[in-house]
């Protein structure tokens, strides 16, 4: 399909040809839509059929008039004959034929119908000039040689012509149903088949449409570097490996100062979008294929050019918005930014807030506020939830604290939030976890040592409280610096603070209870301290999705 696109957008594959729309419409040059266009041409076609429907109109009474002077003279013959041979001059005959009237149940008698009251003076029938006329024009052997049934005949042919073209002006579905007959006849008639195909999109191709949708790893350094990786760069390792190296990050400028190292990592598709969030409470909003795409050792283009960022300002949390589209082309509906969707947010102090994603449909590229941050807090983290989610907060020193998002009322882009767990002095918060009964909540420490416990361990509590132990922090584990929503099948990535990766499985990670310490998760050298941990899209699943997202191929 980009194949195509390409082929569509830079060579002479698809052409496009200019119609100029600007027509004399009642009197005034008018540029016309498509739809203007079709319903002037049916104006001028219905205006086409009333007028012809007039005209025939007029002829046929007039015809019948003539054809009922016939029939009198065809009751009267012999006074008629009588009156021509007798009369001296054309004139004379025609003054004493207008003399003639006839009553309504004479002219009836005949086979005549009145057809208008109009016709009738005084309530009698009189002969007309046209018919006097037509009478005389006649010779009197073609007057005797009249032949009563075929006029007849013709009459009430006329008689039922007339009354057909009375209804077709009185009605305005008539006119339509003649319109679309002959129509018909002429595509009937001079119709050809179609040379081209007529499909639901030909739209000016976009940028997007020449992007295959593919998956990718975001990473973003602690620096404020960003790039986009394709997900086969990586290999699965067995738990307690190596790693290879993920990005290559920068020096240190001094001794004190440490190198730069990956900070946030997580999996996406080319056409979604991602939303960023900084640590002040500011969200930007940028699609995926807007990143540059880069190597696995590359070490990524800074945010600030691609994002309108702030002085000082650092991405604090990132989510992925996937994309969705109902129909096609220019009148295709986005559903991307669904009403039912929900943004949560929670800071180092514990405040949590919950904003509607309808809320950031439409994000300026200098960013909006997402959250009021109060003086020494920031944004850790934010997540995507539907509504009936149960959230899990934890913190530094290994507590946590769940609870249901009920508790939690959609609050405007511009407010503080709520207090959704009260930490220790000292302690704060690194993380934020959604419930999902089939999955575990993988809590690492920093000194590489993590563990999986299943959610039914951690009891629903008011927002608010101090929570309850969810990992035994000390010497051996080093402090919590992250937990994630895992399954069996799942895969996460291990970031160190000197920018070494290892993608582990989670199967490999033992479970354990709540308040235990957990297992190895890798190897740590020279004063290495795990930094993050985040979720990575197997390559089996990876090639699922892409195989449930292709379109079926016409055969």
């Amino acid at each position: 399909k980009v194949v195509i696109n390409n082929l569509y957008k830079h060579t002479a594959m698809e052409s496009s040809f200019a119609v100029i729309m600007l027509a004399i419409d009642h009197g005034r040059p008018k540029l016309l839509s498509l739809k203007d266009a079709n319903a002037c041409y049916i104006e001028h076609r219905r205006e086409v059929v009333l007028r012809r429907t007039r005209f025939e109109l007029r002829k046929a009474e007039e015809r019948a008039e003539t054809l009922e002077g016939y029939l009198i003279a065809l009751a009267n013959l012999d006074e008629f004959i009588r009156i021509v041979r007798g009369s001296a001059s054309r004139d004379e005959a025609r003054v004493k034929l207008l003399a003639f009237e006839f009553t309504r149940r004479q002219v009836e008698q005949i086979g005549i119908l009145i057809r208008s009251e109009a016709r009738l003076t005084n309530g009698r029938y009189a002969f007309s000039e046209q018919q006097a006329d037509e009478i005389l024009n006649l010779r009197l052997y073609q007057l005797t040689g009249l032949e009563r049934e075929k006029i007849n005949k013709e009459y009430k042919e006329l008689l039922e012509s007339i009354k057909d073209l009375r209804d077709v002006l009185a009605k305005e579905q008539r006119v339509f149903t003649i319109i679309k007959k002959e129509l018909r006849e002429i595509r009937d008639k001079y119709g050809s088949p179609r040379l081209t195909e007529i499909v639901p999109d030909q739209a000016e191709i976009n940028m997007e449409d020449l992007i295959a949708n593919e998956g990718c790893i975001i990473s973003i350094t602690y620096g404020g570097f960003i790039k986009r990786t394709a997900v086969s760069a990586f290999r699965a390792q067995r738990r307690g490996g190596k790693g290879v190296i993920g990005m290559q990050t920068r020096e240190g400028a001094t001794e004190a100062e440490e190198g730069d190292f990956v900070e946030h990592l997580f999996t996406a598709t080319t056409h979604d979008y991602l939303m960023f969030f900084t640590a002040a409470g500011r969200a930007y909003v940028e699609k995926v294929y807007e990143i540059p795409e880069m190597g696995r050792a590359a070490k990524g283009r800074s945010i600030a050019n691609i994002l309108e960022l702030k002085p000082d300002e650092k991405i604090a949390a990132t989510i992925r918005i996937q994309s969705k589209k109902s129909g096609m082309g220019p009148s295709a509906v986005d559903q991307t930014w669904d009403e039912n969707l929900h943004v949560v947010f929670v800071t180092q102090s514990g405040i949590v807030k919950k904003s509607n994603l309808s809320d950031y449909r439409n994000v300026r590229k200098g960013g909006i506020i997402a959250i009021q941050i109060e003086e020494g807090d920031r944004l850790i983290d934010a997540k995507l939830t539907n509504g009936n989610d149960e959230i899990v907060l934890i913190t530094k020193d290994g507590m946590s604290l769940r609870f249901h998002e009920e508790q939690l009322r959609d609050q405007g882009r511009n407010t503080v939030g709520v207090w959704g767990i009260r930490p220790e002095k000292g302690d704060h918060v690194v993380a934020i976890a959604i419930v999902d009964p089939n999955a575990m909540l993988l809590v690492a420490g920093e000194n590489g040592i993590g563990k999986r416990t299943p959610f039914d361990d951690y009891r629903r509590q008011s927002r608010g409280g101090k929570g309850i132990i969810t990992m035994k922090t000390g010497e051996k584990t080093g402090d919590v610096v992250g937990a994630l929503t895992v399954r069996e099948s799942d895969e996460i990535m291990l970031i160190t603070n000197k920018g070494q990766m290892v993608r582990t499985r989670v199967k490999e990670i033992r479970e354990t209870g709540r308040n235990t310490m957990g297992v190895k998760l890798m190897d740590l050298r020279n004063g290495e301290k795990l930094q993050a941990i985040a979720p990575v899209v197997s390559q089996a699943a990876e090639e699922e999705a892409q195989t449930a997202e292709a379109p079926a191929e016409k055969s």
